[in-house]
């Protein structure tokens, strides 16, 4: 069997192809990885979000930014799209094209069967060398299950709090957000136990 031979490509070529294309991709070190689009239960959830953490931040000195706003790491390469990001202070953009942040505060995945054990792991461990992040979010999109990482004083990530009950509620500290489980999860379906 012949391998087939990859090409990578540089950041700038990456950019330049991906503002042309009709679908999202992310780049990590000259690869490129289309990707899936989101079931029901996904977008039901970013846009539950969008709500509640926008409604709440309105007039306020944060901002939020759905999964059409591209994120750059340039410590890695990786550029990618989070399903949720909130951006306290000033945007920092990449260039004046103004697609593409450099500074989330927090960032919020909603996890399905294909991404989780990625958004867990490896884009987890990338989004770490992010300086203004302060807060990772993970929410799964089939069942009750909310895990909450926070980068403590000393620079260390920790498992910071957990909700898997509808009547639970979750902190976003850097926010000052409580938000209750039942309103992420708001009509969604077919969750699993």
């Amino acid at each position: 069997m012949t391998a087939i031979a990859q090409k990578y490509l540089s950041q700038t070529e990456y950019l330049e192809k991906e503002r042309m294309a009709e679908f999202k991709s992310e780049y990590f070190d000259g690869e490129i990885f289309a990707m899936a689009g989101a079931r029901y239960n996904h977008n039901r959830i970013t846009q539950n979000l969008s709500i509640e953490i926008g409604g709440f931040l309105k007039g306020k000195s944060c901002s939020t930014f759905s999964s059409d706003m591209r994120l750059h790491i340039p410590s890695n390469s990786l550029y990618t799209y989070p399903d949720f990001m909130i951006v306290c202070g000033d945007n920092q953009f990449l260039d004046q094209n103004k697609d593409t942040i450099l500074n989330p505060t927090v960032v919020i995945e909603v996890l399905s069967e294909s991404t989780e054990a990625y958004d867990r792991g490896d884009k987890f461990h990338l989004y770490r060398s992010i300086s203004t992040l302060s807060e990772y979010v993970l929410i799964n999109s089939s069942k009750v299950s909310i895990d909450i990482f926070r980068k403590n004083k000393d620079g260390i990530w920790m498992l910071s709090s957990e909700a898997h009950q509808s009547f639970e509620q979750i902190d976003i500290h850097t926010i000052n957000l409580k938000l209750p489980v039942s309103e992420i999860y708001a009509n969604t379906e077919d969750l699993g136990f």
